[in-house]
């Protein structure tokens, strides 16, 4: 029996008689000759049928397959490199599993909101294929930064007591009946527990956000990789962040070019991106910068979308602005001894108008100016003692940061809408399917 190999594989088969399992993606017919082109998850090859090579009775059937039908075709590998992936299939016999009716997407036009209706079978077309395998590779290049420089996985609750950044967005849950629960809006608050035990962790896995959103840039439920070290500084952090941003992009670059390309994915900024280090600028630089090209903004605010793409348009790389205002960021973290108003924290913003994919900084490590801080944005003391905990045994300074899977692989891919970049998106008006 001929071997059955993946598509990705082709290319170690050239010569061979193999045999692919997958789904018709698409077919086209020529006098005698079938072009059908068949996907199966690694890859799509072009598979190509003759009367002579299939016989009458198949070679007419073959002309009614319709898109999605989940086949087997056995052939030989050829090298040819027009052809999708450089290698085609001179088809010998094919083996329908099952067959597909009606399938709603065609290859005509669709509108946005159709077509995350039929979410569950858009992912099967090239383009969000091609975004998946990235967001895969981005995700393995996470883990795989941290584990090869001494970080520990430490999986942080997604059923927590209380916010981390503020009530006013949280995903209220019925505990039992007889408390309220909220889903997490962020691992780090149990990442720094972790960092108080192991050293070096790394939290990653699902946060919450009910923040009444419809930006291209946001999500309700999204991932996040959140890394956090004791006797760390911002420094220390800042560091970390772009070896991390230019670990990813060189991943990508390495193993995910067939997509990339299938995206028509310009990679010239990615590959500057891929080397460090990023450039560094004040807050205060920042908006003064943002003055200059006549942006309204004063100190004290945050920045948005706007303004994070007029700074980052100056770079041809991620920019990291530190040092914000104090009341722009959380309570936890610590102010610059030097100038108490701004805060040891730190934004990378992508370039290409892709915003911030990480924020972070040096948490606040002294016990009654944490609890203060507490007390100050008017959250209940109880819920916390556990975290104040970590400042009455042992504290050291910490930093760490957290960076969104889903901007990240938004700004590698070249994806405009955040919500082609998560397999189901979760939005304000959506929770199907």
């Amino acid at each position: 029996m001929p071997e059955r190999v993946y598509i990705e594989e082709l290319s170690k088969h050239v010569g061979e008689e193999v045999t692919l399992s997958g789904w018709l993606y698409n077919r086209r017919s020529s006098g005698k000759i079938h072009f059908i082109q068949v996907r199966d998850g690694s890859g799509i090859c072009q598979c190509v049928a003759t009367i002579n090579d299939l016989g009458a009775e198949a070679f007419a059937a073959a002309d009614h397959l319709s898109q999605e039908t989940s086949l087997q075709v056995t052939g030989i590998v050829r090298e040819d490199k027009r052809a999708p992936g450089g290698y085609e299939l001179t088809a010998k016999s094919y083996r329908v599993i099952s067959g597909s009716v009606d399938y709603p997407i065609t290859p005509k036009e669709h509108g946005v909101a159709f077509l995350h209706d039929q979410r569950h079978l858009w992912i099967r077309s090239s383009k969000q294929h091609a975004i998946l395998r990235v967001r895969s590779e981005v995700e393995q290049a996470c883990r795989d930064f941290f584990y090869d420089r001494g970080f520990t996985l430490f999986d942080a609750p997604v059923f927590t007591p209380t916010s981390c950044e503020g009530t006013t967005n949280l995903f209220e849950v019925d505990y039992f009946g007889e408390r309220k629960a909220y889903l997490t809006q962020s691992g780090q608050l149990y990442a720094e527990a972790g960092a108080l035990a192991l050293g070096k962790v790394y939290c990653f896995g699902p946060t919450f956000r009910a923040e009444k959103s419809k930006t291209r840039r946001h999500l309700t439920e999204f991932w996040m990789v959140e890394p956090e070290a004791a006797y760390f500084d911002l420094d220390d952090d800042m560091r970390l962040a772009e070896d991390f941003v230019s670990y990813i992009v060189r991943r990508v670059l390495e193993r995910r070019g067939e997509e990339l390309k299938r995206l028509e994915r310009d990679t010239k900024m990615l590959e500057a991106a891929a080397s460090t280090p990023y450039p560094r600028i004040t807050y205060d630089e920042a908006i003064e910068k943002l003055k200059a090209k006549g942006l309204e903004v004063k100190w004290g605010d945050d920045f948005g979308g706007d303004e994070e793409t007029a700074l980052s348009s100056e770079f041809d790389r991620p920019v990291m602005v530190h040092r914000y205002p104090s009341v722009c960021k959380a309570f936890y973290m610590k102010q610059d001894p030097a100038r108490p108003e701004v805060a040891l924290c730190v934004d990378v913003l992508a370039p290409e108008g892709h915003g911030e994919i990480i924020g972070g900084g040096q948490r606040e490590d002294d016990f009654e100016t944490l609890k203060s801080k507490i007390l100050a944005h008017h959250l209940p003391l109880e819920p916390f003692n556990w975290y104040l905990d970590l400042r009455r045994y042992g504290s050291v300074p910490h930093a760490g940061f957290g960076m969104g899977i889903e901007r990240c692989v938004g700004w590698i891919t070249g994806t405009h809408h955040i919500r082609e970049t998560i397999p189901f998106p979760r939005l304000m008006e959506r929770l199907e399917p």
